[in-house]
Order: C-alpha cells, then structure tokens, then sequence
C-alpha cells in the first residue's frame, strides 16, 4: 500500500475516533491500530500529528467539493450561483463527520492553531473561486477571497448548528451572505481609492517565501521583506495550477481584519 494510500485509511479509521476523543494524538495511535499500522509508521505519515490530521481532512473536503463542481454545468451558471453551489458542496462534502468538524473548529481556535485554520480557510475559499472561473490579477483577488472567507466561515457555523430539515435554513442563509459579498465587491470595486488601499486594509499581512508569489497571487502584488515560510509536508492541494508553486511552499495568511475578527474554519 503506497503512502498516500495509507493516510487515507489513516484519516477513514481517524474520523471514527474523532467525535469522542477530539483531534489528538491518541486519535492517531488509536487510527493505526484500526488499520493494522504500527504507531510509528503512523507518526511517519503523519509528522504533524493532529494538526495534520486536520488539514488532511480539510484538503480531502476540497477535493470533493472540486469533483462535484465538476459535475455541474458552471459555464452556464451566473458567478453567484458557482460561488454558493461550491460553499454547499464543501458542506455537504462534510456532512457525513459534522461532528468532526465541530471538534476541529474547537482545534483551530487554540493559539498555537490559529494559523493553520487561516490557512485552511484561505485555501478552501480560493478553491472555489478558482472553480468559479475567476480570473482576478488585481485588489479584486483579494477582496473576493477575504468576503468569501467571511461568508463562508458564518454559513459553516450557523449550518454546524442548524436543525431543519434537509438543512433548509442553512441554505437560505447562504443565499444571503453570498448576495452580501457581492454587493460589498461591486460596491468596492467602483472606487479607485478602494483599489489601492482595500487589499492592505483587509488581508492585513501575506506571508510567502522569499521571491515567491502564492498560487494565482497576483505578481504585481508581491512584496518585500515577506518572512519566510517552512514549507508543511501534506497532500497536493486539489486547487493548485500544474507548474505554479503549491500552497504547501507559499503559505498565504489572512489577518484577522474583516468586520470584526475572521477566525479560520475547516
């Protein structure tokens, strides 16, 4: 069994554990007895321990939801219709370990995690867009991401708590949120002032390795004296561009400024 094949299976006997003993390193050990893996080659495939566990289980939703986009007819749907059926489909991608993911929500909020729900998010919200045929070079590739994030981030907690049927009132909020943020981009989009200093105001810091621009960062954008990022070992990110470097090397972080604080999401 090859190694990817092994985390799969890893994460499949993980997500069993998860609803009752969290996001934790027995979690794992307890993985790699289900799959008849000894703990340390499980601590080999995953190196990050939980916090790995967490983003492979992010990335492996990505992956869905970009599989099911697929399915769709997107060339004949309007922008907000591609944007809301990707934030649908990401939950909907989860909804099958909706406890997990409200245990993960709890893991990202811990300080030392804060970062890598940021990178999540950042990762999830660029997915869809991209799916969604943007082609954004300017302040708009950040603005659109940032409300998306934000969108995003309120439908995944109000849908973590909802109670309908079929998810029903989720869905109604979602229709509204995703009208909001494209009210605010265009609203944004009008002003020449807004395109140059929106982008600073609103992601706060983007922190990339030397020289490097992040997937489908714009490079007009790029900027001195970023700090560099050591790159994290996990799956290839279902969104990335062939020959364009991976969001595993360039680590793009959303500062928590929007309306309030933005705080990362699974």
């Amino acid at each position: 069994m090859t190694d990817e094949k092994q985390r799969h299976a890893l994460l499949d006997a993980a997500l069993r554990h998860v609803p009752f003993d969290g996001w934790t390193w027995v979690v794992l050990d307890s993985a790699a007895r289900d799959c008849g893996i000894g703990a340390a080659e499980a601590r080999r495939l995953f190196p990050g321990g939980p916090a790995e566990l967490v983003r492979a289980f992010s990335d492996e939703a990505d992956r869905r939801m970009l599989a099911e986009l697929e399915r769709l007819d997107l060339p004949s749907m309007k922008v907000r219709e591609k944007v809301a059926a990707g934030v649908r489909l990401r939950l909907e991608a989860i909804a099958a370990h909706r406890e997990a993911a409200r245990r993960a929500l709890a893991f990202l909020a811990l300080p030392q995690n804060a970062s890598l729900g940021l990178r999540c998010l950042y990762r999830t919200v660029d997915a869809i867009w991209y799916a969604a045929g943007d082609t954004a070079t300017d302040y708009n590739f950040y603005t659109k991401r940032a409300l998306l994030a934000g969108g995003y981030s309120s439908t995944l907690l109000y849908w973590l708590n909802d109670k309908s049927e079929d998810y029903a009132a989720t869905w109604g909020f979602l229709d509204r949120r995703i009208s909001e943020v494209l009210k605010v981009a265009g609203r944004l989009g009008k002003g020449v002032g807004a395109a140059m200093s929106f982008p600073d105001r609103l992601m706060g810091s983007l922190t990339a390795g030397p020289g490097l621009a992040s997937p489908r960062m714009p490079f007009s954008r790029r900027r001195r004296g970023h700090r560099r990022c050591l790159p994290q070992r996990s799956w290839p990110h279902p969104g990335a561009r062939q020959g364009r470097e991976s969001p595993n090397s360039v680590h793009v972080v959303i500062e928590r400024k929007t309306s309030g604080i933005l705080i990362g999401s699974i």
